[in-house]
């Protein structure tokens, strides 16, 4: 089990759409949002993937940054990088995307398992200290995503965990939980049950039908 106050680094092979690798310690003092998915998922190609686009074009960069990671966790052979930059410049996406390591004999690749990430898509929020706040798997609307880029946003990079905790408590306080609201449709790749669990200061998972792994996503 990793820890989300200090999240693994991501362990990728390559990055498109940037000429500075964007480390997780390097985007400490801003908040980030990254997309987990993979080129032939239906719900990465229906919801996470324009989400993000809208997201990035929202969102000033010196403030919060949107970042993607192709985990091709399935059909290796047609997500290659050269099969990713196509597939990247033919969506016409902007913010920076990253291949994530292949790591033979396993069933996920590296960045994807360090998080322990069910499948796609999936999106992980961090902070401006670099912890990992959410983890959602399957769909997330765009009201709450940019409710709690702008949640941790006001935070400031150095805030006491009790302001962290106080604004915790405001988001849960005023937006619906994703359970109360989502359907299985059969879009995702990973698992195909609900599950979510909040804490207080960090970290927040939620599994809905849309993720991929099932036979419908094998592309």
């Amino acid at each position: 089990m990793f820890d989300p106050e200090s999240p693994p680094k991501l362990d990728v092979a390559g990055w498109l759409n940037v000429d500075d690798e964007p480390t997780l310690e390097k985007l400490k003092g801003r908040v980030a949002v990254l997309y987990v998915f993979q080129t032939h998922c239906p719900g990465s190609l229906s919801h996470a993937l324009p989400q993000a686009q809208r997201l990035a074009e929202g969102l000033d960069p010196s403030q919060a940054v949107v970042l993607g990671l192709n985990a091709p966790f399935e059909n290796k052979e047609g997500q290659t990088r050269e099969k990713l930059e196509e597939f990247v410049q033919n969506q016409g996406l902007i913010f920076p995307i990253a291949l994530d390591r292949d790591v033979p004999g396993s069933e996920r690749t590296a960045t994807m398992a360090a998080y322990e990430l069910q499948g796609t898509p999936s999106i992980l929020i961090f902070d401006r200290q670099g912890r990992l706040r959410r983890a959602y798997l399957g769909e997330a609307t765009d009201i709450r995503i940019a409710a709690e880029v702008m949640g941790l946003a006001i935070e400031h990079p150095n805030a006491p965990r009790e302001t962290s905790i106080a604004i915790e408590r405001m988001l849960r306080a005023t937006l619906v939980e994703p359970h109360q609201h989502h359907d299985h449709d059969g879009n995702c790749c990973g698992h195909d049950h609900d599950h979510h669990h909040h804490h207080d200061h960090a970290h927040h998972h939620h599994h809905d039908g849309e993720c991929c792994n099932d036979p419908d996503c094998k592309g």
